[in-house]
């Protein structure tokens, strides 16, 4: 072996405390650690009290790490082969090498990235009402806590995504479920569960929904504004998915048809850049705009600046629009190829139609399978699915998977992960 793989090596087993460096002398094996009596830490349950953080509706977001047997079909992230791996290299060196890339960036997030995250959002936006956030499930949860009190509701999308019904349950806050169909959240209902609920925040995602893939009808945009005003609500606009197309360009985010800075407005490269990306933006207008970022700064003061610097220098490069481009035919590729195996595999399930962008298909099934026992029994058989029940804020109306088609290595694992589903229950191929 070369002296940079020992010396690499090295460093491994030091970083696991399993070798020790003693300068002039060498490297020697660690002393194991010495292990006493087990610690008693049950007085800790009186001292929490009964108030759980809930994840799992998350849990299923993440494959297990070592099982190379498995295909999933279920994480909501990019798999290695569609990330920009190259350009997110280059930038990361490009900002290393800036003079001043360790110094402390403003609170709010660099000049220039929060005029990029401005431009990309809608005509208008002033880069003073951009707070750089790591990540979108950052940015959720400082909003949530800043606009809606403990013990209050919060109207959601059902089905939504399971992050943000984490975030809510969390923080004490009561989600309240809002019906949506093919064209997005239904507008009457929305109105009528204002009125009933007194809530003065609508947690949505317009463009791309998650889970559905569904993007709110041109017809019921101006509505969903008008239900809010009218109830003197936020409408808090996750726009997480807008680089994720298929092809055609999404509409415009609700946040560019907003007068009255009613619309609180969050976005993500995370999704379409790399998992470990975790640059997001909120975007606010008037006091809650002070409140939100008083948050952050209590939270974690900034986002770090390198990471920041990284960003700028991928997202003003002409690569980022060539990424851009053949990430969106590879994304219509495999959903094309996901909703291609499901018809051929597993035509019990009900797909009624392909949405234009996002990461995932919904599908439902038959009324008398059981959506999380079929998740179980398709792990067992190699495949990662996502069970529909997590999505739902309340009682789930059927049963659905949510199948996702960016997570699997190729376009051949998903149709194999399809096979592995239907033999998990034969009764989905039956017609």
């Amino acid at each position: 072996m070369s002296p940079v793989t020992v010396s690499r090596a090295l460093a491994a087993l030091g970083a696991e405390g399993l070798v020790v460096t003693r300068p002039g002398a060498g490297t020697f094996v660690a002393q194991p650690p010495a292990h006493g009596d087990p610690v008693d830490h049950s007085w800790q349950t009186v001292a929490l009290d009964e108030r759980a953080i809930d994840t799992e509706g998350l849990s299923q977001l993440f494959d297990p790490p070592h099982d190379d047997g498995l295909i999933s079909l279920s994480t909501g992230y990019l798999h290695p082969s569609l990330l920009p791996v190259r350009t997110l290299s280059a930038a990361l060196a490009r900002a290393a090498r800036l003079p001043d890339v360790w110094d402390r960036p403003p609170v709010a997030g660099l000049h220039a990235l929060r005029s990029w995250f401005a431009k990309s959002a809608a005509p208008g936006i002033d880069a003073r009402d951009v707070l750089v956030t790591p990540g979108g499930q950052g940015a959720i949860t400082t909003i949530l806590r800043a606009v809606v009190p403990a013990g209050d509701p919060l109207l959601v999308e059902s089905p939504t995504y399971p992050g943000a019904l984490a975030v809510a349950r969390a923080g004490g806050i009561r989600p309240v479920p809002v019906p949506t169909d093919a064209d997005g959240v239904i507008p009457e209902l929305l109105a009528e569960a204002f009125a009933r609920t007194g809530a003065k925040a609508f947690y949505c995602q317009p463009t791309y929904q998650n889970p559905t893939g569904t993007v709110l009808s041109a017809d019921r945009r101006a509505a969903v504004l008008e239900a809010s005003s009218a109830a003197g609500a936020f409408v808090i606009e996750d726009d997480f998915a807008r680089w994720l197309s298929h092809g055609l360009r999404p509409p415009p985010p609700l946040l560019a048809e907003d007068t009255e800075g009613r619309v609180i407005y969050i976005t993500s490269l995370t999704k379409v850049a790399s998992g470990s990306l975790r640059i997001g933006a909120a975007i606010a207008r008037g006091p809650v705009a002070h409140r939100i970022g008083a948050l952050r700064v209590v939270d974690d003061m900034f986002v770090p600046r390198p990471m920041q610097e990284a960003t700028i220098e991928l997202v003003t490069r002409a690569a980022w629009g060539q990424h851009l481009r053949e990430l969106s035919a590879a994304l219509n590729r495999r959903a094309e190829r996901l909703a291609g195996a499901l018809a051929e595999h597993v035509p019990a399930v009900s797909l009624p139609s392909r949405p234009p962008g996002g990461l995932h298909l919904w599908v439902r099934l038959p009324a008398h399978i059981d959506d999380v026992e079929l998740s179980l029994a398709a792990r067992r058989a190699g495949v990662v699915v996502a069970a529909g029940r997590a999505f739902y804020p309340a009682e789930a109306p059927a049963p659905h998977l949510r199948l996702t088609f960016s997570s699997a290595s190729s376009e051949t694992d998903i149709d194999t992960g399809v096979r592995r589903l239907a033999f998990a229950e034969p009764e989905l191929t039956r017609t």
